[in-house]
């Protein structure tokens, strides 16, 4: 049994995917509160937006490492996530500066409209499907650092 760089990622992955399915944990439950009115959206989104930018920086540093590791598979499964991310920044630059008031901080989430149906429908389906997501890749890189482990 060797420790090899393809192990040491399937570890940091493990640890860094238990942060990111607690970050999806608070989106759904933020979300939850909003849809119910327990709380109001300038908090939510002062609270929710700070969280957007470590996310898809851990998820793209995971794609960098799995690619520098030559793990062609987890690398694939990671890559539709990651095109997600990169669509959605540069949704939320779009129409943060063509149709957004000004706000004081970087984020995706607009107190202003996110207490729209629609959105707060969709921001609540994509907390559920990241949490999945999350939840199956925790599973994938268990299992990846075994078989790693086991087979060097």
């Amino acid at each position: 049994m060797a420790f090899t760089f393809a192990a040491f990622c399937y570890m940091l992955a493990l640890l860094l995917t238990a942060a990111l399915i607690f970050f999806a944990i608070w989106h759904i439950i933020a979300f939850d509160e909003l849809k119910t009115d327990y709380k109001n959206p300038i908090d939510q989104c002062n609270t929710l937006n700070p969280l957007v930018l470590p996310e898809y920086l851990i998820h793209a540093f995971f794609c960098v490492m799995f690619l520098c590791a030559a793990e062609w598979l987890t690398l694939g499964l990671n890559m539709p996530l990651l095109a997600y991310h990169i669509w959605r920044v540069q949704r939320g630059l779009r129409l943060r500066y063509m149709s957004r008031p000004v706000m004081s901080g970087p984020g995706l989430y607009d107190p202003t409209t996110i207490m729209n149906a629609d959105i707060l429908a969709y921001c609540q389906k994509e907390g559920w499907c990241k949490l999945a997501f999350y939840l199956l890749s925790f599973f994938y890189y268990l299992y990846g650092m075994i078989y790693v482990l086991v087979s060097s």
